[in-house]
């Protein structure tokens, strides 16, 4: 009887909030089309997939699809280069959006939505038009960087063919792209601050900076930590566009602009192997969805009331 209750209890349920259920529909029927039936299509990532077989005629090979990538000899060096680019943007990115959105804060509000639109208009733009700007600034020939270089009596740089610079030109392009978008999250969040705890530190005399590290930056901890986990869980996936595009897929750079996307989709445009990719995909997924809860749990050991659950 208790199972003929439940569904009886949740059916009432529904009938009650049919127009919310109504509205979240198109929502729900989206994630269940391309968030969920792909799901069948992990099974790729242990068979040797022919497109003539399908995807139940293929011939199953075990784990033969994660032994191409563990065991080739840039294994190491595109992880490595994954997990420390995502760390850095996590890390740089946060301090920098929540500076920013303690500054758009303090700033008056005549001129705030200029400094809005500065800061947010980048996120739109797409990683190709960011590849061409980049290289507007970068190209040996004709680049300002170039260019302001020479004026100075330096000879030029050749940008596009020493590693060793560009983890701090992708570091500078991806900061320069996203930061905003997340400035105006965590300016969202200071604006839902109580006004009357500002008042109240002014009546004691505190100074803007003690405002900000005892009321601004404390009530803002929850919404960078909950940020903060769910990054985590993508500290696997490095954004394509941003490694491929915008070093422009040059050799040279490899060693340190080689990521896991990158190297998985030159593998697929050379060899054609799809289950290789399923496999690389899903190790992605799992070691994603095991740093969110490992980053959750130990989150509510230090303080419970800033986890996600």
């Amino acid at each position: 009887m208790q199972p003929m209750g439940w569904i009886r209890r949740e059916w009432k349920h529904m009938r009650r909030n049919r127009e919310l259920f109504l509205i979240s529909l198109p929502a729900l029927l989206f994630k269940l089309i391309f968030n969920y039936l792909p799901l069948i299509g992990l099974v790729i990532a242990f068979k040797k997939y022919n497109y003539a077989k399908g995807l139940l005629g293929s011939d199953w090979v075990g784990f033969k699809n994660f032994d191409f990538f563990f065991k080739s000899d840039y294994a190491f060096r595109i992880t490595r280069n994954t997990i420390l680019y995502n760390g850095v943007f996590i890390v740089l990115g946060t301090v920098i959006a929540v500076g920013l959105a303690i500054l758009m804060n303090e700033i008056g509000r005549h001129w705030l939505k200029a400094y809005q639109t500065v800061l947010f208009l980048p996120y739109f733009l797409s990683w190709v038009v960011i590849s061409y700007v980049t290289l507007g600034f970068l190209d040996q020939k004709s680049g300002f960087l170039n260019g302001l270089l020479g004026s100075m009596g330096f000879d030029p740089v050749k940008w596009y063919q020493d590693p060793q610079l560009w983890p701090f030109i992708l570091v500078a392009v991806y900061l320069w792209k996203s930061v905003g978008f997340s400035a105006l999250i965590y300016y969202a969040g200071i604006l839902g601050i109580d006004s009357s705890y500002y008042e109240a530190a002014k009546i004691d005399g505190a100074s803007k900076l003690q405002m900000v590290s005892r009321i601004t930056v404390p009530l803002l901890t929850p919404l960078i930590i909950i940020l903060f986990i769910v990054a985590v869980g993508g500290i696997f996936r490095a954004d394509f566009g941003l490694f491929y595009f915008v070093p422009n897929d040059v050799g040279f750079l490899y060693a340190t602009t080689d990521v896991i996307d990158t190297y998985v989709y030159r593998s697929l445009r050379v060899l054609g192997d799809v289950g290789m990719s399923t496999a690389v995909g899903l190790y992605q997924s799992v070691v994603g969805f095991v740093l969110v809860l490992s980053a959750n749990w130990i989150t509510k050991k230090i303080n419970s009331d800033n986890a996600l659950w």
